[in-house]
């Protein structure tokens, strides 16, 4: 395994966390979660990635989605956070604290000899 393989490993198991925060936030579209998300490289991600992860939180209860009109330009479809994708939020927080501290804890730690 290289840095890529094991950045991408990381990447698909947080960017999930990432979409429900910013959603917990206000409503976004696809196209704009993927604008915003490109801030940060370590987290960037594109259209294939993006899209069937929005589908299956929808499908999975955690989003819904609903068309808006914008004017002279195409109609978008945002996403909003249920009450149950926020619980899952919550829950998912609470783990990813936990494992940072963790292994922060273990880079840290030094044995006594």
């Amino acid at each position: 395994m290289n840095i890529n393989d094991w950045k991408s490993q990381v990447k698909r198991g947080t960017l999930e966390l990432c979409i429900l925060s910013l959603l917990s936030k206000r409503d976004y579209y696809g196209y704009e979660l993927i604008e915003v998300l490109s801030s940060w490289d370590m987290i960037a991600t594109n259209e294939n990635t993006m899209y069937p992860l929005l589908r299956r939180l929808t499908k999975e209860g955690y989003l819904e989605g609903y068309w808006q009109e914008n004017n002279d330009l195409p109609r978008r479809k945002y996403y909003r956070i249920t009450d149950s994708g926020v619980q899952y939020l919550i829950e998912m927080t609470v783990l990813w604290k936990t494992l940072t501290k963790a292994v922060s804890d273990i880079q840290d730690h030094k044995e006594e000899l």
